[in-house]
This record gives structure tokens, sequence and C-alpha cells, in this order.
């Protein structure tokens, strides 16, 4: 079976859609047809690089001037890494689970969604209702399938973690004596924080769904980046003074996306 690639034509224009098929080698060996690698032309780049994603995505970044046969190769002479990559995303990825789903765990606040289909015409559009008692519910108007009530439901997420993440930054930035310029939700498949060298704690949407105790590590990490925008070993002694058990929970976090619901990302 051949794997196809999409490849950028690159004298296309910026926001040109067209794409050159390239049937390469059987390189990969991908689970379903939605997971065929896909090559991405970055003007940026400046030689060929491969992600594999945590969903299991393979994507080939290639700069401009690549030729099919170089990346042909390189893929095949990266095999190896391929396979051993995807075979751990594959591990850590979540089982799958219908949509809409009956419910949803914020483990980073300890609180637990009932979702509740009320039906009715219009856009999809999720509520957060008032709190009754120990679980929460989720108000699902609208058609209840569809990409549409998947947009709605990764809104509401949006807004829930800035709502809950935003105070607990400003809350470990203070006890670790720590100023920074403000904090940005983003909804990312392969990292979970950021710190940019102006001070913007960029934080990954998806952290709701890890333990509080390793929501506030990842928070501890990138408010020392507004200190040493590094990785030196004082970066780390940073980390450590504020975060002694930092290690385990790095690891965790590691493993953190197999408990990211697939609705985040996929429309299947």
């Amino acid at each position: 079976m051949s794997t196809s690639y999409d490849f950028r034509d690159r004298n296309a224009r910026d926001g040109d859609t067209d794409h050159l098929q390239l049937g390469l080698l059987d390189t990969l060996d991908q689970e379903d047809a939605g997971d065929r690698p896909r090559v991405r032309v970055s003007r940026r780049a400046r030689r060929l690089s491969i992600r594999v994603y945590p969903d299991a995505r393979v994507e080939v970044v290639a700069p401009p001037n690549a030729r099919p046969r170089d990346i042909e190769n390189f893929v095949a002479t990266h095999r190896e890494w391929i396979d051993d990559k995807r075979a751990q995303a594959l591990r850590n990825r979540p089982t799958a689970q219908p949509f809409p789903p009956p419910g949803l765990e914020l483990r980073c606040t300890q609180e637990h969604f009932r979702l509740q289909l009320a039906g009715g015409s219009g856009a999809p559009r999720v509520s957060e209702m008032p709190a009754t008692g120990p679980d929460r519910v989720l108000k699902l108007a609208g058609a209840a399938e569809g990409r549409a009530s998947r947009k709605a439901l990764r809104a509401w997420l949006m807004r829930a973690a800035r709502e809950r993440l935003e105070p607990r930054v400003a809350a470990v930035a203070a006890a670790c004596g720590v100023q920074y310029a403000r904090v940005s939700i983003r909804r990312q498949r392969s990292r979970w924080g950021s710190c940019s060298a102006r001070g913007t704690i960029s934080l990954n949407c998806c952290l709701l769904f890890q333990r509080p105790e390793v929501v506030d590590y990842l928070i501890v990490h990138e408010l020392t980046h507004v200190r040493h925008m590094n990785h030196s070993a004082r970066f780390w002694q940073a980390v450590e003074k504020n975060c002694p058990a930092w290690r385990a929970l790095d690891r965790e976090l590691l493993q953190g996306w197999r408990h990211v619901p697939r609705w985040v990302f996929s429309d299947h």
C-alpha cells in the first residue's frame, strides 16, 4: 500500500490550496486513512524535519527548495524513529468515546460536568449552568452532533481554561516572586505551554484535564523562563526550588495527552 503525502506546490502563493500529491514509498504503517503523513513546506525551514504529534499524526516540514526524492529518502532513513514515536503516541492516545460525551472531568479543578442535551434549533451553543450539587451541568443547545457542536464545546473549553488558569498563574507567580506580562490560552496539539521574551505565559487549554499538581508544575516551568530563557542548569535549579517534585510531574505531563478527550482536536 502506498502512502500519499500532501506536498505544497513551491510556486504557489500564500493562501493557495493547490497541492502536488506525491506517491511515496510505504515507509509508514498508518492506522487510519486520516492519519496519513503530511509534508508541509515552510519558508522558515532550513532543513528537513519530522514531527510526530501526540495524536500520532506525522508531519514532515520541508524548506521550499526540497525535492520530492529528497523528502522520500529522508522519511525512509528515519522510518525506525518515526515508527517508535508513533507507537508511543498510539499507546498514550485517549480511547475513543461517543460524541456528544455523557460528561467530562476537569481534573485540574476537580470538577465533573454532566452534558445536558437541550435540543432546539439554531447553531449549537454550550453554557455552564449554576452549580446545584457535586456534579455541574453543561447545557448543549441546538444540534448535538456534527462539527458545529464540537466547535461549540471547544469554545466553552477555551473560556473555562481562561477563567480557571489565569488566577492559578497569578497565585503561583506570587508564591514564586515572579512578574509576568499576561496569560494567553491556546489549543495546541503538541505543546503544553510557553513563555515569550516579553513575559507572556501561554498555556494549553488541555491542562484542565491534568492533575492540579501537574498544572502547577507546568506554570512554575513557564514562569521560570521569565528569568531564564533556556533550559540551563540555573533554570532547573530555579524550577526545583519552587517545585521539588518536578521530575516526576514532568514525566506525568509527557503522558498527559491520554487524558485529553478526542473531540478536543478531532471532528470524527
